[in-house]
């Protein structure tokens, strides 16, 4: 976030205050920058209009790679590169595989959420946000609104 950029602020102690204010803010055509708040306030993101979140979309995709990547280790380690038989099994028991490829899909599929949440919510660890008011991780409620975009 640039720090030149120059913001009107509405700050409020009440969360239904605050929602009420968004919504004639919004109604009234001015665009919100964002809205700050020191606990997560129900319904918010539905007065802001914030769209469904793709991230389940992205954990899928994650997962069926966990998933390929699983299979396709054990059997070319089972099967192909080293194949033994182990208690009279086949070279490539399927069943025995399940809770490699289990894990190890919940395992990218995590990493993978957490990369992407990262990186679309612009989280880089030597980023500098802007606080606008100290209240507001304590008890306030604050809409910031950049003058930029609705001029």
């Amino acid at each position: 976030m640039e720090r030149d950029k120059n913001f009107i602020l509405g700050i409020y102690d009440d969360e239904d205050v605050l929602k009420s204010a968004v919504s004639t803010v919004r109604e009234s055509g001015i665009k919100i920058h964002e809205v700050y708040t020191p606990y997560p306030i129900h319904g918010l993101e539905d007065v802001l209009g914030y769209k469904r979140s793709r991230l389940p979309i992205a954990a899928f995709f994650f997962g069926l790679l966990g998933t390929s990547l699983a299979l396709t280790m054990q059997i070319y380690m089972m099967g192909i590169d080293w194949p033994m038989i182990i208690g009279g099994k086949d070279h490539v028991p399927l069943p025995a595989f399940i809770p490699v490829t289990f894990e190890l899909t919940v395992l990218l599929s995590a990493f993978g959420m957490v990369g992407v949440f990262i990186v679309t919510s612009k989280l880089k660890p030597w980023s500098q946000h802007r606080i606008f008011d100290i209240r507001s991780t304590d008890d306030q409620h604050v809409l910031a609104i950049d003058i930029a975009n609705n001029a």
